[in-house]
């Protein structure tokens, strides 16, 4: 067990004063709008909050256990992940060993290895090892129908809800000069920053939101609402730079590539949804749809924030 520190305390206070505020804000309306047409939209903002004090309490326990807790807890949400991707790309019968290989075999072998701060091993193993391993697996039994389909979305979704993922947690192995045991605050500088970044583009885009940025992928996200987040997020990251071994300037550079690159992941994952004809790839978190819909923006950021941070600082 470790115990949490001053900045956590700070960091952890301010999130959970936040929801606080928004809890008391979310019932004001509920009440005042009772029976009203706007009380769907106000179910739905009251749903997401219930959603982000689940999801908050859950970080703070993983982060009360130590780094094996935050690791665990990141295996689960890839697992989970996983699974909702596959149901949403169907696969055949025949790959159904090659998938019993990465639900019980692979997923727990790459965070095994982030635990064990192997990155040598951990950088390498999905996208080379396994990236080979499936189509191989997946020939042998000898079903040729739709092969190289079949094998690209399984791949594909190992990349990105597994491999992709597991570079939140492995911030904690990284080695930086005079910032050794602090690097659970880096993993919640991340965290927050993207998270909010998709929570900013969603309020700037329902207040000022006119223009649509992708209008056949995503009529929903908007112009302003992309400016207004990127923006409030860079921000942020600056006000946060006390958490991290940036400075604010580095700090605003590392929150603009990491909510850039949140953003592609969101549009990306909407991509999927769109081609598959359903809203959400789940229903598991109220008010925020499956588990991937909640990491979307993560899976593509976590990677890039983890070398970046990797490159520069160790």
């Amino acid at each position: 067990m470790t115990g949490l520190g001053y900045n956590l305390m700070l960091l952890f206070g301010g999130i959970f004063g936040a929801l606080i505020i928004a809890s008391v804000i979310g019932g004001v309306l509920s009440f005042h709008y009772a029976g009203e047409k706007h009380n769907a939209t106000i179910d739905n903002l009251n749903a997401r909050i219930r959603g982000w004090w689940m999801m908050c309490i859950v970080c703070v326990l993983a982060v009360v256990v130590g780094p094996v807790g935050s690791v665990i807890l990141f295996a689960v949400m890839s697992f989970f992940a996983l699974r909702e991707f596959i149901t949403l790309t169907p696969t055949r019968r025949s790959d159904h060993e090659a998938l019993f290989w990465c639900f019980f075999c692979f997923i727990p072998v790459q965070y095994v290895l982030v635990g064990m701060e192997w990155y040598e091993l951990f950088s390498v193993f999905i996208p080379v090892y396994v990236f080979l391993f499936l189509p191989a697996r997946i020939a042998v039994v000898g079903d040729t129908t739709r092969f190289l389909e079949r094998t690209a979305k399984i791949q594909w979704g190992m990349l990105v809800t597994v491999f992709a993922i597991s570079h939140a947690p492995a911030l904690l192995m990284l080695d930086i000069p005079e910032y050794q045991g602090q690097n659970i605050e880096l993993l919640l500088f991340l965290m927050i920053v993207v998270q909010m970044s998709d929570v900013w583009q969603y309020v700037f885009g329902k207040l000022f939101g006119k223009r649509p940025i992708v209008p056949k992928l995503s009529p929903k996200k908007t112009v302003e609402g992309f400016i207004g987040g990127i923006l409030a997020s860079v921000l942020l990251g600056m006000s946060l730079y006390w958490v991290t071994p940036f400075s604010p300037w580095e700090a605003g550079l590392m929150s603009l590539a990491i909510t850039l690159m949140g953003f592609i992941g969101g549009l990306c994952m909407s991509a999927i949804k769109r081609d598959s004809g359903v809203k959400d790839f789940g229903e598991i978190i109220e008010g925020h749809g499956g588990m991937l819909d909640r990491i979307d923006s993560l899976c593509f950021s976590a990677p890039i924030f983890f070398h970046l941070t990797r490159y520069f600082y160790t």
